[in-house]
């Protein structure tokens, strides 16, 4: 049986975050390219540029390749903030300076990376042992001439991290089985669901869910056409698929029953902490963190249940760039650290699910569980939602900046108290402005 550890590390504290495009561009190299490089004695240094909590530090992989690998070592600057570190990484790669050899990519960057930066990185579609990742995955950091920029990390398939206590208290079913099949087939039975919890707890300082925005998003993101179709055009307002999640969420955030804490904002972490809510829209790499920030007093108190519908939210990819000095040894180690062997490891240390095919079906993957989330069968819950997710999804250039802006506006109900007419033209106003 596989096992499920949370980090052991924890994520930059705001302050860092926050200070992160300055500290980025104080150790600019004056002379273009990456940081790593060889010394005289031969040792190849490969500096990595990472965000969030992908894997590789947190499992201390990275020692391990130092250690099967002598005279490689790898540094790794971890930024706790995508968005932050997505805005100095365009700096860096306009100035032509200060990028690490092997950078990040989340997947709503994934498009602009692929249609105005595909001179800037490596193409690793002639190099063996590539062939196992998902089709679509790789598709998506995939130029129209066949480069491919980047290999896949991990993908998000989706599921619900509820609180068994809460919902017993509320007179819920606590069985997992039974709790998935409260919204089985429809996210509108889901906020249903957080209707009779708000008008039965006994606590009435808790509240339902963390925020709409995990609603919203799981939503869109189970659609093959979200913000882009694809021919490059924007349709967002007028997809169904948006439509009535803006509208689903909307529901929510006016009802009371969101704690309007955003997913990785500094008020979410108190939050699990001080167990606030009973229970969030959950992609397999968010469990590390859960567990993590709601800490050991809460271990068993989460639980996972299947998501009302399948969708795949988030996942990364790792790029080398082009002119790196030691290019070929950062492909060697990006291919190493996204091989079927170093996903099924990843999620069985911290839940963040494989990209690869192989690693999807092997036995390390199917059988695990998680201690913390009341022996939660993982691998089975995310492995079906997998499953679950369309064949092909349609990437637009700005997906992640359109994402910011929908969560943006859905704040803008839950702790502004604005009207969703009013949100949703604030909303548009934002689009337009940073989409052009």
């Amino acid at each position: 049986m596989g096992r499920f550890r949370k980090s052991t590390r924890s994520r930059w504290g705001t302050a860092v975050a926050a200070a992160l495009p300055l500290v980025l561009l104080a150790g600019c190299s004056t002379s273009g390219g990456s940081e790593g490089g060889r010394s005289d004695d031969g040792t190849v240094t490969i500096t990595m540029g990472l965000f969030g909590v992908m894997g590789f530090e947190e499992t201390g992989i990275l020692e391990r390749y130092e250690e099967e690998n002598p005279g490689i070592e790898i540094e790794a600057e971890v930024a706790g903030d995508e968005q932050t570190y997505y805005t100095a990484l365009q700096t860096h790669l306009a100035a032509g300076s200060g990028l690490k050899d092997i950078q990040g990519i989340e997947i709503g960057r994934a498009k602009e990376i692929v249609d105005t930066q595909a001179d800037s990185f490596a193409d690793f579609s002639g190099m063996s042992g590539t062939d196992h990742f998902l089709p679509w995955k790789l598709n998506q950091m995939t130029t129209p001439d066949g480069q491919v920029l980047g290999l896949g990390t991990d993908i998000g398939p989706m599921a619900v991290c509820y609180r068994r206590d809460m919902f017993e208290a509320a007179g819920l079913p606590t069985d997992r089985e039974d709790v998935a099949a409260l919204w089985a087939g429809d996210w509108s039975k889901y906020v249903e669901v957080g209707e009779t919890f708000m008008a039965n707890s006994p606590d009435p300082d808790l509240s339902y869910m963390d925020s709409s925005t995990g609603l919203f998003n799981a939503m869109v993101y189970g659609s093959s056409e979200q913000f882009y179709n694809a021919e490059g055009d924007l349709i967002y307002d007028e997809n169904p698929v948006v439509l009535d999640a803006w509208d689903l969420a909307s529901r929510a955030a006016t009802s009371g029953m969101t704690a309007a804490l955003r997913q990785y904002q500094p008020e979410w972490d108190p939050g699990l902490a001080n167990s606030t809510f009973a229970t969030a829209v959950c992609p397999a790499w968010m469990l590390a963190h859960i567990s993590e920030k709601a800490g050991p007093d809460n271990a068993g108190n989460w639980d996972i249940a299947r998501a009302p519908q399948g969708a795949n939210w988030g996942g990364s990819f790792l790029s080398v760039v082009e002119d790196s000095p030691v290019r070929d040894e950062a492909m060697d180690l990006v291919a190493w650290l996204t091989a079927p062997e170093q996903q099924e490891y990843i999620f069985q240390e911290l839940g963040n699910f494989p990209s690869s095919e192989q690693a999807i079906e092997s036995e390390g993957v199917t059988t695990t569980s998680s201690a913390y989330f009341n022996d939660a069968p993982i691998g089975e819950i995310f492995g079906a939602a997998a499953q679950e997710i369309p064949d092909e999804q349609v990437l637009g250039r700005k997906d992640g900046t359109i994402k910011d802006a929908f969560t943006q506006g859905l704040q803008l109900i839950e702790s502004q108290g604005r009207s969703p007419e009013d949100a949703w033209t604030a909303t548009e106003e934002n689009i337009a402005r940073a989409v052009g």
